[in-house]
Parts: C-alpha cells; sequence; structure tokens
C-alpha cells in the first residue's frame, strides 16, 4: 500500500480505537465525499486566493492581528482557569475546575512570572482565555497589568469570553490596563450582541470567535450587519471538533464526521465557508476567517516548537521550518523536538532553565527515529531536504520525513 494510504488508513484506525463504545457515527468515506468535495472546491475559488497560511486559513477582507501573530508562532495563550459559567453544547473540554493559570503544561501562580516568560521566549502576543476568564476577573486583569508593566509595549493583548459576566466597568478596566481585544462567543449567550455592544468604543478591536454550527449557519448570515452595527470588526469562524467531552451532545446532530487526527465535523467547516461566501458577496464591512482545525493542529504547534528550538536547543542544532531538530550526518537522519516540563520527571534526563526564580525543565524527544541510509537514500534525503517535494512521496521512510516537514504546513486530503 503507498505510505500515504498507510497514513491515512492510521488516522481511520486510531479515531476509532478512541471512539470505541460510542454510538455509531456517519464518517465521510469514499461514497459520500464527492459532492462535498465539489462543494467545498467551489467555496474555496470565489475566495480568489484569500487562503493564508499554507492554504489553512481562509478569510474575507482581513484578519486581527491576533490571528496573524498566532499563524506566525508568535503568541502564547495563558488558560486564566479552567471553570466557565457556560454550557455551549460544542464545547470540547471539560470546564469544571478552577485551576492555576497555565500555558503550554507550566502553570504561572505569580502573575510577574508569567510575564518574564512572555520576555524569555520573546513572544509577540498574548491572549486569556479559560474556561471564562471573567469568572477571575481580578486575577485575570493582575496578569493582564504584569504583561503589559515589564514587558515590550508593543505586545498585542487579547481576551476570550463568552459575556455573561461582561460589563462596562470591567470593559474599562481592561482598556486602561492595555487590552487590545476582546473576543465573544456569542453561541454561550443565544446569539445575542447585547454584551457586545458594550465593548464598543471602549475595547479597541471587537470580535465575535465562535464555532462554525451548521444549524445556526442562516442565523449568522443575518446577524452579520447586526455584529457591523455593535461594533465588532472580525469573526472568526472554528471548525467543530468531537471529544470525549462533547460526544453525547454532537452524537444527538445529524452531522458527518472526518477522519483527521481528531474527529471533525464536515457540515461545519462547509458552514464556515458559505458565510465566508456570504459576506463577499455582500461587500460587508468585516473581517471573516475560517480557523480549521488543520491550522490550529499545525500552525499553532509548529510555531511553539520553533519558539521552544530557537530558546533552548544547541547553537549547531539545525530546525526544520516547524521547530523540529533534524540530526542528518548523511548516513543516517531522525528529527527530535524540544519538551519542555513543570516539575522535573523521574524517567527522563533534562536540563533546566530559570523564569523569575522558577526552575523549568526541558529535553530533546525523538519523534522519529535515526534511520541509516545507504547511498541511494542519502541522495533523495538530500533532494527532498533542498525542496518540498512536487507529489507525495511513495516510499516508506521518505514519506516520514515529508510527513514531518509538510503534513503540519496545511496537505489537507478527505
Amino acid at each position: 500500500m503507498d505510505a500515504y494510504l498507510k497514513w491515512q488508513n492510521s488516522l481511520v484506525n486510531k479515531n476509532k480505537a478512541e471512539i470505541a463504545g460510542w454510538e455509531e457515527l456517519s464518517w465521510l468515506n469514499g461514497y459520500n465525499s464527492g459532492e462535498a468535495q465539489e462543494q467545498r472546491d467551489k467555496l474555496i475559488r470565489k475566495l480568489k486566493g484569500s487562503l493564508l497560511f499554507k492554504e489553512t486559513k481562509p478569510y474575507y477582507n482581513q484578519i486581527s492581528n491576533g490571528c496573524k501573530l498566532c499563524g506566525l508562532g508568535q503568541w502564547s495563550c495563558l488558560f486564566i482557569t479552567g471553570k466557565c459559567n457556560a454550557s455551549c453544547f460544542y464545547c470540547p473540554t471539560s470546564q469544571l475546575s478552577d485551576d492555576v493559570p497555565t500555558t503550554q503544561n507550566l502553570s504561572f501562580p505569580d502573575a510577574r512570572a508569567y510575564a518574564e516568560y512572555v520576555n524569555h521566549f520573546n513572544f509577540k502576543g498574548v491572549s486569556f482565555s479559560g474556561g471564562e476568564p471573567l469568572l477571575f476577573f481580578e486575577r485575570t486583569l493582575e496578569y493582564l497589568k504584569q504583561v503589559r508593566k515589564h514587558c515590550n509595549p508593543e505586545i498585542y493583548t487579547w481576551m476570550y469570553t463568552n459575556g455573561i459576566l461582561a460589563d462596562e466597568r470591567k470593559f474599562r478596566k481592561l482598556a486602561a490596563a492595555g487590552l487590545n481585544e476582546v473576543r465573544f462567543d456569542i453561541g454561550a449567550t443565544a446569539y445575542k450582541l447585547d454584551k457586545v455592544r458594550l465593548a464598543k468604543g471602549i475595547i479597541p478591536n471587537v470580535t465575535i470567535e465562535i464555532p462554525a454550527v451548521p444549524e445556526e449557519k442562516e442565523r449568522l448570515k443575518t446577524l452579520l450587519p447586526q455584529m457591523i452595527e455593535a461594533g465588532v470588526t472580525n469573526l472568526n469562524l472554528h471548525q467543530l471538533r468531537l471529544t470525549k467531552h462533547n460526544y453525547r451532545n454532537l452524537s444527538k446532530k445529524d452531522y458527518t464526521y472526518v477522519f483527521a487526527e481528531h474527529p471533525l465535523v464536515l457540515e461545519s467547516e462547509l458552514a464556515a465557508l458559505e458565510i465566508l461566501d456570504y459576506a463577499r458577496e455582500h461587500n460587508l464591512k468585516i473581517g471573516v476567517n475560517y480557523c480549521s482545525f488543520y491550522f490550529k493542529n499545525r500552525f499553532q504547534k509548529a510555531g511553539f516548537r520553533s519558539r521552544l528550538a530557537h530558546s533552548l536547543a544547541d547553537p549547531d542544532d539545525v530546525f526544520t521550518q516547524n521547530g523540529y531538530i533534524r540530526e542528518f550526518t548523511g548516513d543516517s537522519i531522525g528529527y527530535k523536538s524540544i519538551r519542555i516540563f513543570d516539575a522535573k520527571p523521574e524517567l527522563y534526563s533534562t536540563q533546566e532553565f530559570a523564569i523569575h526564580n522558577k526552575t523549568f525543565y526541558f529535553m530533546k524527544e525523538q519523534v522519529m527515529k535515526t534511520t541509516l541510509l545507504d547511498p541511494e537514500y542519502r541522495i533523495k534525503v538530500e533532494q527532498l531536504i533542498n525542496r518540498e517535494p512536487v507529489e507525495i512521496p511513495s516510499d516508506p521512510l521518505l514519506f516520514r520525513i515529508w510527513q514531518l516537514e509538510y503534513i503540519e504546513n496545511g496537505l489537507r486530503e478527505y
């Protein structure tokens, strides 16, 4: 079997193993994919080249500064809490417990320490998420203040919220502390815009960021002019994905699921692209972008790997564009990535780095075992490294190398 088909088959097996015991779901397959692919291709063509980040982010008109920094790997997202006061049917996480603020599995109970972390890795953007940050407003405000006090004044900051606890007083405090943007999930409030309007004229940039729920597609089209009137500059649409936390809710819907690194809702992508097309056809003065799972899963991870590699790797290490460390001697090839820890792990040999009197740990983790190369393979590998392949390699070894280098840059196949 072709190496690429083997990889696709591995995704199918992985998905099925993870959802074993769940009710039967409708999966995209060779018999029902043709019409969906045709519809998607038609919508993508209408965008006339408005595709960013290896064509994983379709957009209309504009994207926010925060979204740009995210795609460039220059953004840190701090989860202020794990607790939420909403119950959105599509939420992919549990949202039940209040946790110490964390990012990338590192905990920051001290706001000053987080600001120093931002400096250490030279992030250009910072966001505050959850859970719901407004459940712990003073905590959120303190972390924002410390970032503004100790970090580059040019850093772009934004906050995610469902808006339930939002009021003008909070927005004025956040604006005074230097918040550049607020992003509302109006799906948590029955798509009402009253709390969104409160931020208009106070927070410089107001965004709505929600999953593209297929059955809400027409409502969102109708709401676009009202969003503009409410001061919204950008609408960010995410792709619904299936997890153990939202399975019971999503399985009740008539959705079709796509085999990928995680199961995705086909109709969610099509709904997002239709809303993009609607805004384009009506020449609406708002930016709309579709934040696909492929973008989130690849560019965000690749960006963070690159940050770690350039900060913590050895001077002689060779980095790929996705933040992997390539170990190519001519006779062999292998890949590693930097992994960081909040506490010293017992089973691994690690190195240390300190941020604001706190010690963190890191190691180079093997992601592709070192493989010996004969002269013929060496020539092929050198050619592959020197240029992106025009077609997917059929050779299993070369496919593994290519997969690390290019799968994360946005290849998409149904």
